[in-house]
C-alpha cells in the first residue's frame, strides 16, 4: 500500500493554523519523529503560539488522570472552549510507540470538531514525557486550542518534567494506594499548583487529605508565588467536584498572568526544553559516534575492562569532541 505524500511544510502550517485536524495529526508525526520537516514546521508556526493555557496532570498509576481529563473536557466543551489533550504514555520495548494509548478512556469525546485527542509514546523518558512533548504542545497552540491538557506516564516520583512544560500543574492522587503515600515525599510534592484527590468516595480519603494538608502546611514558606495550594475531592466518574476543579484551574492562571508569573514560567520552561533538546541530542550523536569509529570503541572497552573508569572515559569522550580530531559533537 502507497504511503500518503507528505505536503510542503508552507501548505501544512497554514492548514494547521486553519486547525484541519489531519494537518495536525500529520505536524506532530513529523516532530515525534524528528524529521527535517517537523523542524522547519515548528521554525514557521512557532511565532504564532502563545495563547494556549497549559494545564498539566500528572500522578501516579490508577489515580484516574484521564478519566478526570474527561469530565474536564466535557465541562470545557460546556463553555464553549476548544480543548485538545496530550496523552504521554509508556513506550513499546518493540515498536517505540505508545503502550496504554489511554485516549481509549476518552472515547466520549472523539467525534467532537472541538476536541482533540493525540497519545504519545515517551521513548524511555525518565520524567514522564516524550522528548518533542512540548512542541507538539505548541502546534496543538498553533492550531487554535485554547486549553491544552497534557497528561504524563504515570510513573511516580521521577514524574517532574511535567514543571517545565505546563502553566498549571495539577497532581492527581486517590486513597487507599501507596503510590499516593510515595507521592507525598517532597520529589513530587513541591511541583503541583492544585492537588486533586480522585475517588474521593473512598473511606480513606479524609486520612489523604489529612497527610497532604500537612505536607503542604511544612513547604508553604517555600513558594515565593503567593499561591495556596488547594486540594480538591473529586469522584471523576460521576462529574462531582469538576466544576470546582474547572473553575480553580481558571483561578490559577488569572493569578499568574495578574503576578506577572505566567511569562516568567514560560520562559524557563523554554529555557529548559532547549538545554534539553540539546542535551538529546547530542547523547544521539555520541552513540552514533561511539558505534562507528574505532578510537571511541575502543575507550569504551577499557571501563568494560576495568582499566579505565567511566568518569574519566566521560572527561576523554567530550575532550574528543571539542578539539582532537575537529569533530563537533
Amino acid at each position: 500500500m502507497a504511503q500518503p505524500t507528505t505536503p510542503p511544510v508552507t501548505e501544512l502550517a497554514q492548514a494547521v493554523l486553519a486547525g484541519e485536524r489531519k494537518a495536525l495529526a500529520r505536524a506532530i508525526s513529523l516532530v515525534e519523529n524528528r524529521t527535517a520537516e517537523g523542524r522547519e514546521l515548528m521554525r514557521t508556526l512557532y511565532p504564532k503560539t502563545g495563547a494556549a493555557k497549559i494545564f498539566g496532570f500528572t500522578g501516579p498509576p490508577g489515580a484516574g488522570k484521564s478519566t478526570l481529563i474527561g469530565a474536564l473536557i466535557k465541562e470545557r466543551r460546556a463553555a464553549g472552549r476548544r480543548v485538545a489533550v496530550l496523552s504521554v504514555d509508556p513506550s513499546s520495548p518493540f515498536s517505540h510507540g505508545a503502550v496504554l494509548g489511554d485516549r481509549i478512556r476518552l472515547v466520549d469525546h472523539f467525534l467532537d470538531p472541538g476536541v482533540f485527542i493525540r497519545s504519545m509514546a515517551n521513548r524511555g523518558a525518565l520524567g514522564g514525557l516524550a522528548e518533542g512533548a512540548l512542541e507538539a504542545t505548541l502546534l496543538l497552540d498553533a492550531a487554535g486550542y485554547e486549553e491544552v491538557f497534557l497528561e504524563t506516564v504515570g510513573v511516580g516520583q521521577a514524574e517532574v518534567d511535567i514543571i517545565d512544560h505546563a502553566d498549571t500543574v495539577v497532581l492527581v492522587l486517590m486513597p487507599g494506594s501507596g503510590d499516593s503515600i510515595q507521592a507525598l515525599k517532597a520529589g513530587v510534592m513541591e511541583i503541583p499548583d492544585l492537588i486533586v484527590v480522585n475517588k474521593a468516595d473512598h473511606p480513606l480519603t479524609d486520612t489523604l487529605v489529612r497527610e497532604i494538608k500537612g505536607v503542604l502546611a511544612l513547604g508553604e514558606e517555600r513558594r515565593q508565588d503567593g499561591w495556596s495550594v488547594p486540594v480538591v475531592r473529586t469522584i471523576a466518574q460521576t462529574g462531582e467536584g469538576v466544576v470546582e476543579l474547572a473553575a480553580l484551574l481558571e483561578e490559577h492562571h488569572r493569578h499568574i498572568e495578574q503576578e506577572g508569573l505566567l511569562r516568567a514560567r514560560r520562559r524557563r520552561n523554554l529555557r529548559n526544553e532547549v538545554l534539553a533538546l540539546a542535551t538529546a541530542r547530542l547523547r544521539r550523536r555520541l552513540e552514533r559516534r561511539l558505534s562507528a569509529e574505532q578510537a571511541l570503541a575502543d575507550l569504551l572497552e577499557e571501563v568494560v575492562e576495568r582499566r579505565l573508569d567511566p568518569a574519566t572515559a566521560a572527561e576523554l569522550l567530550l575532550a574528543e569532541g571539542q578539539g582532537g580530531d575537529g569533530v563537533a559533537l
